[in-house]
């Protein structure tokens, strides 16, 4: 008998875990029941009642395990470790606030068995502020100019991902994964299954502006490397303009030695306008730096403060 793993990153999750938990056993009962699973429960330190309400469903149903982050890690973070705890042949990852629906894995475990080893939910409409959703749009046209390899647009790793799949997870050593990145490079027998998201149960989402804009900035500094070549050329473009501009004021003053001094006015355009260039790419550089530091520190991904219901016990420390 096959066995699917369901691992679900939760982060205040208090309000939709029991019912999480009813509308996966109701798939697998009553659509999947020649199948056997796990649901792994991965609390990444919630501030609520989250931890508390699935220790109840871990103590009644041994099906049911929990791994409990020592600290809050972050999305990115957590999603990665989380997706790596399932023993089954096919681990299915959802979030823990019921945005993606349970009721499309038996349509993923479908494709899987004909053959696809990636079967992923792509978003067709969701609850996003609308000025939110226009900066994602933006943010996916961005980098489709800018990556080498395509990425997928209104995606967050809802999805089938087969063992052998997971297994390639494992061997990546980045403390910083960009998991987006990740499976448009090297999930090569991928499927789609597009889905309308359903309203968060947890109210508001965890997301900001800020960690948006982080994990934005993760994704171009792991993917992009036409920024800084951008960087290089309009330096060098900047350079020739300058060096024509010079020789051109230096003919003007000798054949108009009157007609000087020009107005300050085109020199101070000239000296906030570079400046501003530098200023910009210099930031890019920083994200650059920033991102190959954080990787260099070969920390770990997350550290686990407890486990649950799992047959052994594992170290503190999970890469």
């Amino acid at each position: 008998m096959k066995k699917i793993s369901v691992t679900i990153p939760c982060w205040s999750e208090e309000k939709s875990i029991h019912q999480m938990y009813e509308r996966l056993i109701n798939v697998f009962h009553e659509e999947l029941p020649q199948y056997d699973y796990e649901i792994i429960f991965v609390d990444d330190y919630s501030p609520d009642n989250t931890r508390e309400e699935i220790r109840k469903l871990c103590a009644v149903d041994k099906k049911v395990k929990a791994v409990f982050n020592a600290r809050n890690f972050g999305f990115s973070r957590n999603v990665f470790a989380t997706l790596q705890y399932g023993s089954g042949d096919a681990t299915f990852m959802l979030f823990g606030d019921l945005q993606d629906p349970p009721e499309l894995l038996p349509e993923m475990v479908k494709r899987w068995e004909a053959g696809s080893k990636v079967v992923i939910g792509q978003r067709t409409k969701g609850n996003e502020n609308p000025i939110m959703y226009s900066m994602r749009k933006v943010y996916y046209k961005l980098m489709e100019l800018l990556s080498d390899s395509k990425q997928i647009e209104h995606f967050n790793g809802f999805g089938l991902y087969d063992k052998s799949f997971i297994d390639v997870l494992k061997k990546l050593d980045d403390p910083m994964p960009y998991l987006k990145g990740i499976i448009s490079e090297l999930a090569i027998e991928q499927s789609i299954v597009p889905y309308e998201q359903a309203a968060s149960l947890r109210g508001k989402s965890g997301a900001n502006f800020l960690k948006n804009y982080d994990l934005a900035m993760q994704g171009i500094t792991s993917y992009t490397k036409i920024l800084m070549r951008i960087a290089t050329f309009l330096g060098a473009g900047l350079g020739i303009i300058s060096a024509i501009f010079a020789i051109f004021v230096l003919i003007s003053k000798l054949c108009n030695w009157g007609l000087y001094p020009y107005g300050t006015a085109t020199i101070i355009i000239g000296v906030f306008f570079i400046g501003a260039v530098q200023l910009f790419f210099m930031g890019i550089l920083g994200e650059y730096v920033l991102s190959i530091n954080t990787r260099s520190m070969k920390r770990p991904l997350v550290i686990v403060g407890e486990k649950i219901n799992f047959e052994q016990e594992y170290g503190k420390e999970e890469n």
